[in-house]
């Protein structure tokens, strides 16, 4: 295999990998791709955070219509819906916020340190979070306005940082609608499939579209498919308990490759 065979390789398998995973915890799988590609600097940190994208958007898409064809889906359209406008709203707006952060940076790895820093502490405070949950009183958040503000949040959040959603939307899922693991899952793959949308049909109409290769957007996008498929399956046959130990670990392999990036950016 030449350089750029390997590297596609190892696209396919980070896509496929996190795409598994994001299907099973609801995470979406942009929270371990962007990381993951940001080590190995073979495009910008713009183009990393737009492939990411893409490759969560194919994987939420098929998880979603399949577990709505199949009757199985567990997402409550009065208040996911609702996230996911307000997520949809947020992803463009977050999308320009980096886009306005980048501009504000000639060295791009800037750009890539700030991202990794804020990925880091927002993903401390998920497994904190994630740890003493049962400890936590929770609400039922029902307001229409409210449900937009707060999928405005993680639309805006989850843009900004390229991660396609992450841990954040299921946290905010626990503490403001109690809902359970396997529930949330599945509202957030709903919610992160709609930002991811609106962010990809944004850089499309303003031209914002960065340099990269195009195979390695084809085995992205073919990853992120298979590893919904893949993920889907366990899924349905793990109990919550294993899904929410699975989170944990993800989480420290998470803070750990942040960690790595800030170091290498700065």
């Amino acid at each position: 295999m030449n350089g750029d065979s390997w590297y596609n390789a190892i696209f396919l398998v980070v896509s496929f990998g996190a795409s598994v995973i994001g299907s099973i915890c609801g995470i979406g799988g942009g929270v371990l791709i962007k990381p993951m590609l940001d080590t190995l600097g073979v495009f910008s940190v713009a183009a990393i955070s737009f492939l990411s994208g893409c490759t969560v958007l194919s994987m939420t898409c098929y998880s979603v219509v399949k577990a709505k064809l199949s009757g199985e889906s567990q997402v409550d359209t009065r208040v996911g819906t609702p996230l996911a406008v307000g997520a949809a709203i947020g992803g463009v707006a977050g999308k320009m916020m980096f886009q306005y952060l980048s501009g504000l940076f000639p060295d791009k790895n800037r750009v890539g340190a700030i991202q990794a820093i804020c990925l880091l502490m927002i993903t401390l405070g998920t497994i904190g979070y994630t740890i003493e949950k049962n400890k936590i009183k929770t609400h039922q958040v029902s307001g229409l306005p409210a449900c937009i503000f707060i999928g405005l949040a993680l639309g805006i959040c989850s843009s900004f940082l390229g991660i396609g959603g992450g841990p954040i939307n299921l946290v905010v899922l626990f503490f403001f609608f109690s809902m359970d693991t396997k529930t949330a899952a599945q509202n957030s793959l709903y919610i992160i499939l709609f930002s991811q949308a609106a962010s990809l049909i944004n850089t499309l109409v303003t031209g914002t579209v960065p340099e990269f290769g195009f195979m390695s957007l084809a085995l992205m996008v073919a990853g992120g498919f298979l590893g919904g498929m893949a993920g889907r399956m366990v899924n349905r046959r793990i109990h919550a308990k294993m899904v929410n130990q699975l989170f944990i670990g993800l989480m420290v392999a998470i803070m750990l490759t942040c960690v790595y990036n800030i170091i290498h950016f700065l």
